[in-house]
């Protein structure tokens, strides 16, 4: 009898051996580059043949056996996992016992208008089609509170780089971009707009003029103050980004800022026809843009056109200095294209 039971203690004590150096011992894997979803509710069972399947865990009894003698099975979070390669079984339940979940990623650059944000989420985070975020952008209800004016979330769709798993709904993506956007806009810059006499609708939307006006950094506050000499003695901003989203709006435009279709267009958002800012963003700004909004450079320029390849621009205070600098550009272009 003493011999079977020494016997049985070998056994156990070469079996627990062998079950620890199993899941402890890193296999090589193809799956490096896959994401496995764990959803919610999902047994330990279920996930370890779903890492058997992947090829992650190579002995997915000696995993069980383990992980039912150490109790560390109820302990699984859901999300998205990826695993390196090599890893080994206890590894990998390691980083789902930590809840160490991988987030892809989708950026919004500055500058982009809702049509350009909706087609970057529908191409990289496949949640839903370009027409579907369209429809969960023209719901005003998010911005609310802070813009009763705002017939849609444009402008207000914060540009940054935002994570996302598996279980992101359309719905928490736009979500998670307003909620940007009010993080960014602090109460001290909220005083400020009341200090400025002007909404936070007008604040964006003078905001997202200076996004796609300025090309460099520096230049924004002065891009701003033109706008806002403009505003006081009523002249027409004349922003060529304006007219562009309006044709946009039409589903009219070609690529063309010189078709003269576009600069003629009857439209509230043409900022050459039309005298004031348009009726609301046409673009989403940074930080640096509602920044220049809310704290414009003091001048008394009233006009700007480009003057050299790095997107700089000369800045004039009266007609005529504008024309010199406009025919100066007019010169420098024609230089580079050989004359012609």
């Amino acid at each position: 009898m003493f011999k079977l039971i020494l016997l049985a203690l070998i056994i156990a004590a070469a079996s627990w051996w062998w079950i620890r150096k199993t899941v402890n011992t890193p296999v090589e894997h193809g799956s490096a580059e896959k994401v496995i979803a764990i959803e919610p509710g999902t047994g330990t069972q279920a996930i370890i043949n779903r890492l058997s399947e992947a090829g992650i865990v190579q002995n997915p009894m000696a995993l069980k056996i383990y992980l039912y003698a150490t109790g560390r099975g109820g302990r699984l979070k859901a999300g998205d996992y990826r695993f390196d390669s090599p890893i080994s079984a206890l590894e990998a339940i390691g980083k789902i016992e930590r809840g160490d979940v991988t987030f892809e990623r989708v950026t919004i650059p500055e500058g982009f208008n809702r049509f350009e944000i909706a087609e970057r989420l529908a191409d990289e985070t496949r949640k839903a089609t370009t027409k579907e975020f369209l429809r969960l952008m023209n719901d005003p209800s998010l911005v609310a509170s802070i813009d009763p004016r705002a017939r849609n979330l444009e402008g207000y769709l914060f540009p940054d780089t935002y994570n996302y798993t598996s279980a992101t709904t359309p719905e928490e993506l736009i979500r998670a971009m307003v909620n940007r956007f009010n993080e960014v806009l602090t109460s001290e810059w909220r005083a400020r707009a009341i200090e400025t006499r002007l909404s936070i609708h007008d604040i964006v939307t003078l905001a997202s003029l200076v996004e796609e006006e300025a090309r460099v950094p520096d230049e924004r506050p002065k891009v701003a103050s033109v706008f806002m000499n403009r505003l006081k003695i009523d002249m027409p901003l004349a922003s060529d980004p304006t007219f562009i989203y309006a044709a946009i709006l039409e589903n009219d435009y070609d690529g063309n800022p010189n078709q003269p279709r576009h600069r003629r267009r009857d439209s509230f958002y043409n900022t050459y026809i039309y005298s004031g800012l348009p009726p609301g963003p046409i673009a989403s700004p940074g930080r640096a843009s509602l920044e220049a909004a809310l704290y414009p450079a003091q001048t008394d320029y009233l006009y700007f056109v480009v003057s050299g390849t790095e997107g700089r621009h000369k800045f004039s205070r009266t007609a005529a200095e504008h024309e010199l600098a406009v025919n100066e550009y007019r010169q420098q272009q024609r230089r580079q294209n050989g004359g012609r």
